[in-house]
C-alpha cells in the first residue's frame, strides 16, 4: 500500500531558462504517472535533474508557463549552477574517453 501512495505522491517540475528572460519558466509539471514521464523524458534526452521535495511542492502550486517568483530566484539559480557544473564534468569525462 505504501508503494502506491509513493507513486501517487511523486511529483516533478521541469523548468527552462532562456538567456535574456527575467526568470526560469515552468514547462511541465505533474504527479504520479505524469511525473514519471517528465523524469523519463529528461533521462532519455540527457537533461540533468535535481531532486528537492520542498521546492517541487512550491513549484507545483504554479501553472505551466508561469515564471518562478522572485523569492525562488536564489534557490533555482543555485540549482542551475549545479546543473551547469554537472554538464561541464560530463563534457570533460566524454572528452577523456574519446582520447583513450
Amino acid at each position: 500500500m505504501g508503494d502506491k501512495n509513493d507513486f501517487q505522491n511523486r511529483q516533478a517540475v521541469a523548468l527552462t531558462y532562456e538567456p535574456g528572460t527575467t526568470a526560469p519558466t515552468i514547462v511541465a509539471a505533474g504527479r504520479g504517472y505524469v511525473a514519471d514521464k517528465i523524469i523519463k523524458t529528461a533521462q532519455e534526452n540527457e537533461v540533468p535533474f535535481y531532486e528537492d521535495g520542498e521546492l517541487s511542492d512550491t513549484l507545483m502550486r504554479l501553472e505551466i508557463g508561469d515564471t518562478i517568483p522572485p523569492e525562488l530566484y536564489k534557490v533555482v539559480a543555485d540549482i542551475l549552477v549545479f546543473v551547469d557544473n554537472m554538464d561541464k564534468i560530463k563534457g570533460k569525462l566524454n572528452s577523456t574517453k574519446k582520447k583513450q
